[in-house]
């Protein structure tokens, strides 16, 4: 079998935060280590690299995803949405604004996770029901002793 395909260095083009963006990359490169290491974009955060703590979770032509399970070559000729992103002309993004107003922060680790799930679901909902909403995020640091966790 070869395995050409997954050695090297390939460039990438994408739209980050509404800026278009483009570097070489080693093609086994994480799409969360290049959004922190590549492009500074620090906000984005690995927690168990696994997929399941939602703290790496950026939004990828729409839809949320989560930058520890994608390569940076998967992002290649998309537009992705960080956390950094949210804020328009230094004042803080609606969502941003009443995570703040509510002291939804938590530690902080995790916040950006949360953010750009809601701001996935809130995208497609605008309107939703129930409190099934961030439940891809499940916190659980000791920043608050009573936080459910499932």
């Amino acid at each position: 079998m070869d395995h050409s395909q997954f050695i090297g260095r390939q460039t990438i083009r994408l739209r980050v935060n509404g800026q278009e963006v483009e570097r070489e990359v080693e093609v086994r490169k994480l799409l969360a280590d290049f959004l922190r290491e590549d492009l500074g974009l620090t906000a984005t955060h690995l927690g168990c690299e696994h997929g399941v703590c939602g703290a790496c979770t950026v939004v990828l032509n729409g839809d949320s995803v989560r930058s520890c399970l994608l390569f940076a070559v998967q992002a290649d000729g998309g537009d992705l949405l960080s956390v950094e992103g949210l804020a328009r002309d230094g004042q803080m993004h609606p969502l941003q604004q009443a995570f703040w107003d509510h002291h939804a922060l938590q530690c902080g680790f995790c916040t950006s996770g949360f953010l750009m799930s809601a701001y996935d679901l809130l995208q497609k909902n605008p309107h939703p029901r129930r409190r099934k909403s961030v439940t891809a995020s499940p916190a659980t640091c000791v920043a608050v002793p009573d936080m459910p966790t499932s």
